[in-house]
């Protein structure tokens, strides 16, 4: 779009968009910092952050779709003679 064929209204609805996307960047980020110190917390107490990552990674999934990721795991680990 060439800014010449923007009405004004048009400019300040992409103005206010673009400042939307920005303040959401920003509390993101913010986010990503206070995850990235909650394990740093849980690290400290001893846990296996890589194990929590994967925990909440699974508790995201359906619990169904989790249990047929798990059995075509199961079945290509066994094919494959490490299980």
């Amino acid at each position: 779009m060439d800014d010449g064929k923007l009405t004004d209204a048009a400019r300040e609805k992409l103005r206010l968009t673009v400042e939307r996307i920005e303040r959401l960047e920003e509390e993101k980020k913010e986010v990503a910092d206070q995850i990235k110190d909650v394990y740093a917390e849980a690290k400290a107490m001893g846990y296996d952050t890589k194990a929590l990552r994967q925990v909440v990674r699974l508790r995201k999934q359906d619990r169904q779709e989790r249990e047929e990721a798990e059995a075509v795991l199961e079945t290509y680990l066994i094919a494959l003679g490490e299980v």
